[in-house]
């Protein structure tokens, strides 16, 4: 028992230094604090799709279901290592893949070059001009990661996509428009993307994917109504049945308790161990 209540502890620190962080970037990189602005070139723009870099934590025992977990903007994949290290124990043959994303220029940050799934043109509008083709290109990163998993002998029904804010976003609209059906979907602070679009891009079994979405309800960054939105669009325009959203009090980050749902969730998803 005190075992866990120093593993706990640990986690409520490491949540508390990452909404920190959170919050320093998104301040630091939307207004400019840091000095002069450094931009990418375009024929590194053009680049031809790279593999994607990815921290791995094994699973404790054989091998029977992946999480592939996106982090968010800014961030990488080691911003998430210590969530999947704590719940490691409970999914003993689960992989967690912790994905970096790509370093590309960010337009609303005035061009500095940081860690992203795609390029956002500004903060606060959800109807905002959305980078779709820097979209689509991390979801095909994202299906290699995915086809790998398979390749391996792990069944795509046994896989579970998810993410942080940004990450949120590619985990959605992979699942969502992906030829495989994945074990379910883990949105964490993000919204739907290419609204417009999604109802054309949808698999035919996206409707019946598990979905959980938490959000905070004081999140500055991805507002708790594009969150609470992109939930009504799923469910009423989208016609997803199995969808669970629940809320926080707490602003772009994550709480323990939300990490705790994710683990009830993720237990009635994952084969039993």
């Amino acid at each position: 028992m005190g075992g866990l209540l120093v593993i706990n502890g640990w986690v409520r620190r490491f949540i508390l230094l990452s909404t920190v962080g959170t919050l320093f970037l998104y301040y630091y990189y939307t207004f400019g604090f840091g000095g002069e602005q450094r931009r990418l070139q375009s024929d590194v723009q053009m680049a031809a799709l790279q593999p994607l870099k990815t921290l791995v934590i094994k699973p404790l025992a054989k091998h029977t279901s992946t999480v592939i977990f996106m982090h968010g903007l800014g961030d990488t994949g080691d911003g998430w290592e210590a969530v999947a290290t704590m719940l490691s124990p409970d999914f003993p043959g689960t992989k967690w893949v912790l994905p970096h994303a790509p370093v590309i220029p960010i337009t609303c940050n005035g061009g500095f070059r940081m860690p992203g799934w795609y390029d956002i043109v500004e903060f606060g509008d959800i109807n905002r001009e959305e980078d779709e083709s820097g979209m689509l290109k991390s979801v095909r990163s994202i299906n290699e990661l995915l086809t790998a998993e398979v390749d391996a002998g792990i069944e795509s029904k046994n896989i579970v996509l998810g993410g942080f804010s940004q990450g949120a976003v590619m985990a959605l609209l992979t699942a969502l428009t992906g030829e495989r059906k994945v074990a379910g979907i883990i949105s964490m602070s993000g919204y739907l993307p290419l609204r417009n679009k999604m109802k054309a891009m949808m698999s035919d079994h996206a409707r019946k994917l598990p979905i959980f979405w938490g959000h905070g309800t004081q999140d500055p960054v991805v507002q708790f109504k594009w969150g609470k939105m992109s939930v009504d669009f799923l469910k009423d325009q989208l016609k997803v049945e199995n969808l669970v959203f629940k809320s926080y009090p707490m602003g772009h980050s994550a709480v323990p308790e939300e990490i705790d749902d994710v683990k009830g969730w993720l237990s009635e998803r994952l084969p039993s161990q």
